[in-house]
């Protein structure tokens, strides 16, 4: 069993269920550790980030769980952080670095939505071309390390999301995978850990956890280690297909996986 989730949504961002409770859900699955990733303040985004005012009550309360239940649960206050949020980064567990936005001017535009959202930033953005949306996503994605200290990269392939359904760019194409593994390699340099993330699955979008075998497999080949994370926001699924990402890290060629501990990432052999 992997005994931890760090991708843990609550009620001060667009989490469903309350922090404790969540606490309480990690013991009933005999999880060693829970972290919690609220999102970043993001102004061009209210309704997802949480609010500076926020984000200090999430962090008092997040700490204060850490105390009442040392000894039973390693409780960690992390925070997964939006690329252009207005963050500071200090004083966190770990982070998470995610890209949900592009960046144009001034305009924030939100790619990860619905497949309809999708096909319309699509259309509107890069002319109906969805090989020239992969390839703005996996370049902006690039730069990721320049924004601040990031220890997890967060389900680095998002744009894969309605995959199962819907087929906006050709996964397959010798060009697409160029772009990713390019941003796999300028992301390794600075970020050593990435995530494997069953939250799509959870929500009912994908059948498979990101990222796909391929990148694995040269996040390996890298030297890179992978955590897993349900990317929860009801607790409910908070070890949401666990079993079935060991197996697949397993066939990815990794002889470990990593989990977080008081002490950084620990390593734990898959044999």
């Amino acid at each position: 069993m992997y005994p931890q989730n760090l991708h843990t949504h609550g009620v001060l961002c667009d989490g469903k269920d309350d922090y404790e409770s969540t606490v309480r859900r990690a013991l009933e699955l005999g999880f060693s550790a829970i972290g919690f990733s609220g999102h970043s303040y993001m102004p061009y985004s209210p309704a997802y980030g949480m609010s500076k005012k926020k984000t200090a009550q999430y962090r008092a309360l997040v700490n204060g769980l850490k105390e009442k239940y040392r000894g039973r649960i390693d409780v960690f206050c992390g925070i997964e952080f939006d690329m252009y949020s207005d963050d500071d980064l200090c004083g966190y567990d770990y982070v998470i670095g995610s890209l949900h936005y592009f960046k144009r001017g001034d305009r924030y535009i939100g790619f990860d939505r619905n497949a309809e959202q999708v096909q319309a930033v699509i259309d509107e953005e890069f002319g109906g071309d969805g090989m020239k949306y992969a390839q703005a996503y996996y370049e902006e994605l690039c730069h990721l390390p320049e924004y601040g200290k990031m220890d997890i990269v967060g389900h680095f392939d998002l744009i894969t999301k309605h995959s199962d359904t819907h087929r906006f760019f050709d996964e397959n194409s010798p060009q697409y995978r160029a772009w990713a593994l390019e941003a796999v390699h300028t992301l390794a340099e600075t970020i050593r850990v990435f995530e494997v993330n069953t939250g799509a699955i959870a929500r009912g979008y994908r059948r498979t956890p990101y990222p796909a075998p391929f990148i694995l497999k040269e996040i390996r080949e890298l030297g890179c280690g992978v955590v897993i994370g349900s990317d929860c926001h009801d607790n409910r699924y908070l070890d949401c297909r666990f079993q079935e990402s060991l197996e697949l890290i397993r066939a990815c060629g990794f002889r470990e996986v990593l989990t977080l501990t008081p002490r950084g990432f620990t390593a734990a052999p898959l044999d």
